[in-house]
């Protein structure tokens, strides 16, 4: 298995306050207080677990010689124990309420970690309200959700395993369920130096989530070199993309600056964004930039998933959006020709990196 990472733990209970704050309807209330009470759990009586040296992980830690240096948190340190105990919990059911669903069931390693349809259900069949993003890349990631306002990869896991909309459960909970099994002790044991518990359970599962890298696009094998690795229409589609503006959100080699804005998908909205959490009306609307990175695997589009295809994406930044009143001014009409939107759609798919989703596919446990 190749593949790896970077990222520090946070400061949670300054993310907790703002969960809190978003809670605008009376079962996100119910949400935040869980996740209140868990992040309590985790930041209060938690003994550090013994500093051995992490063993060996070139086979998951391997970065594309193009990217930045990925660095995992010294503490805990990357164990094979640890990473094993994370990839099983991704694939495990009993972390939802009702043992129906899974991390995967939303973010399908067949579809680089994402899912094929605008909102995806969780347990008891709840219907979310967000369309799921793909996971690539996270190591480099400074915040996540689509608010941009979670810190760290190990807080973000409370979440969606809290959500109603979600796996519906609490982090208490579900180290009561897990406690029993007794190879994930043994590998919490081996890779974390404590029993099974919230602390391990969101550890390892960032520790598994860091090794998700995907940099072997058509893209990156043309930026090491290859001349003949991305088409002509391709290369003319990326000429466009610096010219047009894309760039300026869409930047670097993650196709994200991170930042939330507001690119006019609707006139009106009916998920407020980043409103949600800083209660500034200037924010309505406004979302994290998701990364440009597999495409071709991540349909539906957008945080609603409204937009199917890409040729719709393109046409509705050629459009210059929907004209909301935040929507950021950089997203304005381009009169692309038919070539010219063609040329575009073959450079944003010369993003995508085939050897990843097969790789992914090999993480399912037996």
């Amino acid at each position: 298995m190749p593949r790896t990472h970077r990222n520090a733990v946070a400061p949670a209970y300054l993310q907790a306050m703002a969960w809190v704050r978003q809670a605008l309807e009376p079962r996100r209330r119910v949400v935040a207080f869980r996740w209140w009470m868990a992040v309590a759990a985790l930041s209060g009586g938690c003994r550090v677990p013994d500093p051995t040296p992490a063993m060996p992980l070139s086979d998951v830690t391997t970065v594309p010689p193009h990217f930045p240096e990925a660095v995992f948190p010294d503490e805990p340190p990357l164990t094979r124990a640890g990473w094993e105990l994370g990839r099983h919990l991704f694939f495990d059911a009993r972390l939802s309420v009702d043992g129906s669903i899974r991390c995967a069931s939303c973010h399908a390693p067949a579809l680089s970690f994402s899912d094929s349809v605008a909102f995806s259900r969780g347990a008891d069949n709840a219907v979310g309200f967000r369309n799921a993003p793909v996971l690539v890349n996270l190591a480099w990631q400074p915040r996540f959700h689509r608010e941009a306002g979670i810190p760290s990869l190990e807080a973000q896991v409370l979440a969606p395993l809290q959500d109603p909309l979600e796996f519906n459960h609490d982090i208490q909970s579900v180290e009561e369920v897990l406690r029993s099994d007794a190879t994930y002790q043994a590998w919490s044991e081996e890779g974390f130096g404590r029993p099974l518990d919230a602390y391990v359970v969101t550890r390892a599962l960032a520790m598994f989530e860091r090794t998700l890298i995907s940099g072997n696009a058509p893209y990156d094998r043309w930026l090491q070199g290859d001349a003949t690795a991305m088409s002509e229409a391709a290369l003319r589609g990326l000429a466009l993309f610096e010219e047009r503006q894309c760039i300026e959100c869409h930047s670097g080699l993650w196709f994200t600056d991170f930042e939330p804005h507001n690119n006019g998908l609707h006139e009106t909205y009916v998920d407020p964004g980043t409103y949600r959490l800083t209660f500034d009306s200037a924010d309505i609307g406004a979302f994290k930039t998701p990364t440009l990175r597999n495409l071709a695997w991540t349909a539906p589009y957008m945080v609603d998933g409204s937009l199917a295809t890409l040729s719709d994406v393109v046409a509705h930044y050629n459009a210059g959006g929907a004209g909301h009143p935040n929507q950021d001014p950089r997203v304005a009409p381009l009169g692309l020709s038919d070539l010219e939107k063609a040329d575009l759609e073959a450079f944003l798919l010369a993003l995508s990196d085939s050897s990843y989703v097969a790789w992914a596919q090999t993480l399912v446990p037996d």
